[in-house]
This record gives C-alpha cells, structure tokens and sequence, in this order.
C-alpha cells in the first residue's frame, strides 16, 4: 500500500510538473511574442529617426551652402564702401545740388548748401532747373 500511494504521490508531482512546465512554456511564448512587437517598434522608430536626421542633415547642407552664397555676396561690400567713401566730393556736391534744383533751390541756397561756386551754381540751376 505505501508503494502504491508513492507511485500515486510521484504521478500527481509528475503532472504538476507538467502543468508548469506547460504554464512556463506559454509564459515564455508570450514574452517572446511581445519581445518580437517591442523590437519592431523600435526598429521603426529607428528607422523613422534615422530618415528624421537624413532630413536635418540634408538641412544643414543646403543652409551651408546658402550662407557660402551669402558669403561670397557680402565678401566685396566692405571693399565698395570703402571706394564710396573715398569717392570725390565734388560728385557728391553736384548730385546733391541737381537735387536740390530740381527741388526749386536758389542759386544762393546752392552755394551755401553743397559748396559750389557762384559760377557753378548758375550752371547747375539752368541745367536742371525748370526754366
């Protein structure tokens, strides 16, 4: 009788051991499947970062090239103001006086305003004047 509830006690251990066996072998399926959703996932959100940075770097380039555009625009700037500055006045005070005729200046405002002589002045007043 003890053999026979030993051989009874062992055969219910045995399917108990089964059973968990059976129990962990689907817990371990189920994490592997939900392992398997968790790294596609992330190889999606890698590869859509992945294009994000292409995009950015792409960017970048195009902006670098736009400021050595710039750059190559803005380089002689200093160079023609500096001629601008150092143009003859004189060409300045002529330009300056047309306008001022144009305008309806005097001969007189013309010599006190942009320093021309009375001779110049006169020739300036009828070359744009309105008479």
């Amino acid at each position: 009788m003890i053999l026979e509830v030993a051989v009874i006690f062992l055969a219910v251990l045995w399917v108990a051991t089964v059973a968990m066996f059976m129990a962990h072998t689907k817990r371990l399926r189920t994490l592997a499947t939900q392992q398997v959703e968790a790294d596609s996932l992330r190889d999606q959100r890698i590869r859509e970062l992945a294009r994000r940075l292409e995009n950015y770097q792409g960017g970048t380039v195009k902006m670098g090239e736009d400021l050595h555009e710039l750059r190559s625009i803005v380089a002689p700037l200093p160079d023609k103001i500096t001629a601008l500055e150092q143009r003859d006045p004189s060409t300045l005070s002529f330009a300056q006086a047309a306008r001022l005729v144009s305008m309806g200046a005097s001969v007189d405002e013309l010599t006190q305003s942009c320093g021309l002589t009375q001779a110049e002045a006169q020739l300036m007043s009828k070359l744009h004047g309105n008479n």
